[in-house]
């Protein structure tokens, strides 16, 4: 189980690493973490990677994902006095895009489970 957690580590890892590639050669305003994911899409998309290659270490990190955000909420606790003259229009603006993202994911969903039902597919 150890050897094949690496394993899958670090093929996560080198798509991570590609992905900075990538940021660091494109001119394009896109953070490295994305085309990381493109790149992990395209892979499992095309065959060239299999879910279960890289499955257990995924869902690990999903586990610990809450984790990951404890050094930024500290580090907004440094910036406080700074945030706290602009939270009033932040708040206005994430609870409105968090809508916007929500009936749009809502949509795309639809759209796609109805894609699905007419071509017979389950």
């Amino acid at each position: 189980f150890t050897m094949r957690f690496i394993r899958q580590l670090f093929i996560v890892m080198v798509l991570s690493f590609m992905g900075e590639v990538l940021k660091f050669l494109l001119p394009f305003p896109i953070p490295a973490s994305i085309y990381g994911l493109i790149l992990m899409l395209t892979c499992l998309q095309t065959g060239i990677l299999k879910l279960e290659q890289v499955e257990d270490v995924s869902l690990f990190l999903i586990d610990i994902m809450p984790l990951m955000f404890i050094p930024a909420s500290a580090g907004l606790i440094a910036v406080w006095p700074q945030l706290r003259s602009v939270l009033l229009p932040f708040a206005i603006i994430t609870l409105v895009s968090t809508w916007i993202v929500m009936i749009v994911s809502s949509q795309v969903t639809q759209i796609v489970i109805r894609h699905d039902k007419k071509g017979g597919k389950k």
